[in-house]
């Protein structure tokens, strides 16, 4: 990896690992969650990026913290339509609240991973999970360019907002693709360009840490899923965060193979 995109990637450990310890050490009572790319619980529930994308009956009974720290730009779960039995990956599970929802949804014969590069998210999604009392979620550590799962480990992937933030989106994409078992599918959401965008165009709407500079367009993501092998891909936009940037629902599919 290039200096710079080590040092991009540098830049949003940081800005997350403040995040997290701005949740953990304000509790409650805070004001905002702070550093990431999305408003907390406590903001417009309109606004276009963090918790007020999920809707309250679906946190009510989440553990504070982890809602609080939702910093994405919309509701995986929603898009992915999991089942029961199903074994789940979160790509930048943050605080853990999308873990924690799919826990539930899939139920105890399934299974939900977390996986994040930032130890104080890490630290915080394990303590609301053992809040929660999930028993059949994992949270480990590593980089969504290189998931340290073994080939065809999940049934379905979810990420919310935090593909943007990668410096090598095509090896996040080769990996999904990697780890999920034929017919496995992804339910992403994320922040996506216009195609009349250009890379300039994005970086003056947004910083790469506040998931707008690092966005691919979609005409760029369809072909990016396409050339890590997947099928049936969709990024059909749901509402802008920034002019020209928006929050779609992208999904996709791992074809069966033949014979």
């Amino acid at each position: 990896m290039s200096t710079m995109g080590e040092d991009l990637r540098e830049q949003v450990r940081n800005r997350y690992a403040k995040a997290a310890l701005t949740v953990a050490e304000a509790g409650v009572d805070a004001d905002r969650c702070g550093g990431g790319c999305g408003a907390t619980v406590l903001d417009d529930a309109g606004a276009p990026l963090g918790a007020g994308r999920y809707e309250p009956d679906q946190t009510a009974d989440l553990p504070a913290e982890a809602v609080r720290a939702s910093l994405g730009c919309g509701n995986p779960l929603a898009v992915a339509e999991l089942r029961e039995g199903e074994r789940v990956l979160d790509l930048g599970s943050g605080g853990g609240i999308d873990v924690l929802l799919s826990a539930k949804r899939v139920g105890a014969i399934g299974f939900a991973y977390g996986l994040d590069i930032t130890d104080e998210m890490l630290e915080l999604a394990r303590r609301n999970a053992a809040e929660a009392g999930a028993a059949n979620v994992d949270f480990i550590k590593g980089h969504i360019e290189d998931i340290p799962l073994p080939d065809a480990a999940v049934d379905v992937v979810i990420s919310n907002c935090v593909i943007n933030l990668s410096v090598d989106k095509p090896a996040v994409l080769a990996q999904m693709f990697r780890v999920l078992t034929p017919g496995g599918r992804i339910g992403i959401s994320d922040v996506v360009a216009e195609d009349r965008l250009s890379a300039a165009d994005r970086a003056d709407r947004g910083s790469y840490g506040g998931c707008i500079a690092g966005a691919l367009s979609r005409a760029e993501y369809l072909a990016g899923l396409a050339q890590a092998g997947f099928v049936d891909a969709e990024v059909t936009f749901t509402h802008e965060v920034a002019p020209g940037m928006h929050a779609p629902i992208i999904r996709a599919s791992k074809p069966v193979p033949v014979g």
